[in-house]
């Protein structure tokens, strides 16, 4: 089955030229099942790039997906087209009634900000709370995953001398989950933050879980089970383009960034970049959203009780 999208969205468009199923609203709702209400809760400035990035792995699945976009009632984006969210995203404030099978919480350009100084904090710690009576499962990713993480836990982030950015490798400590279903021992995950979470203090906080980890790089995936959330501080996600298109970015600005690690061949950026870890962002979300499937109610309104 495919991800379920409106035929206006550009990701229709560019999920439908890669071989991604999609259905229009009509089509799908000539089928008989209800599909997996999973929201994107898009916090990143390039909107329609992360659209396109989250839709693309949740949509790869057997399953029906019925993907809602999600915004911040009160903060406005500069870097995407008003029109565009006006016509694809519902604010916080609107959906909070609602109940979904699966929330992502995206990552945000805003590490370098105690939580408390961010200027949507109070509402996003009243999103963490309504996904324990309204989602089923929940997954945070860099920043949304470290904001979660210290919101439920006091896990604090680390600020790095250095920006953590290239390609890392990384350790499957937890090869019976079912989130690693399929898993090879170690594979290569994109990392781009100037903060960390530490292993000592994750292990202290208790209740959670370290699924993927890496000695450069550190904690990458975590399971809260009581929250019933994956924590990844990484990004599967990402384009084969998305570390170029941020290291050019800071070069154009005179930003002091070093070539992203083991990205480029040769760690050459006149190379064009290769994409090592396609084939596990697949295999994570697949299991995620497979995860969903297995243990949440049919009907919508038993969720979260």
């Amino acid at each position: 089955m495919p991800i379920k999208l409106p035929a206006a969205l550009p990701a229709y468009n560019v999920l439908s030229n890669e071989g991604v199923m999609v259905l229009d609203e009509d089509t799908a709702a000539r089928q008989d099942i209800r599909p997996l209400r999973i929201a994107l809760l898009n916090l990143m400035p390039k909107k329609i790039q992360t659209e396109n990035q989250f839709a693309r792995l949740i949509g790869a699945t057997p399953l029906q997906i019925e993907l809602s976009l999600v915004r911040m009632s009160e903060h406005q984006t500069k870097n995407t087209a008003a029109e565009h969210m006006e016509e694809f995203y519902r604010p916080f404030s609107d959906v909070k009634d609602e109940k979904f099978d699966g929330l992502i919480i995206t990552g945000a350009p805003i590490e370098h900000l105690p939580f408390e100084d961010v200027t949507y904090w109070q509402e996003l710690t009243q999103v963490f709370d309504w996904t324990q009576t309204h989602v089923h499962s929940t997954f945070g990713v860099c920043w949304g995953g470290m904001a979660m993480i210290n919101y439920f836990h006091g896990v604090k982030k680390h600020m790095l001398d250095h920006k953590a950015f290239g390609c890392f490798r990384h350790r499957n400590t937890a090869p019976a989950s079912p989130y690693l279903r399929g898993f090879s021992d170690d594979c290569v995950i994109p990392v781009s933050r100037w903060t960390e979470m530490r292993q000592d203090e994750i292990d202290a906080a208790g209740g959670l879980t370290t699924l993927i980890t890496s000695d450069e790089a550190g904690p990458a995936l975590v399971e809260d089970k009581a929250h019933r959330a994956l924590y990844i501080f990484n990004h599967f996600e990402y384009d084969s383009g998305t570390l170029k298109q941020e290291y050019d970015r800071d070069i154009s600005n005179g930003t002091p960034i070093n070539v992203p690690m083991n990205y480029y061949p040769g760690d050459d950026p006149t190379e064009q970049p290769q994409n090592r870890w396609r084939s596990h962002a697949h295999l994570l979300y697949g299991n995620w959203i497979n995860e969903i499937y297995q243990t949440t109610h049919f009907e919508l309104d038993r969720i979260g009780t």
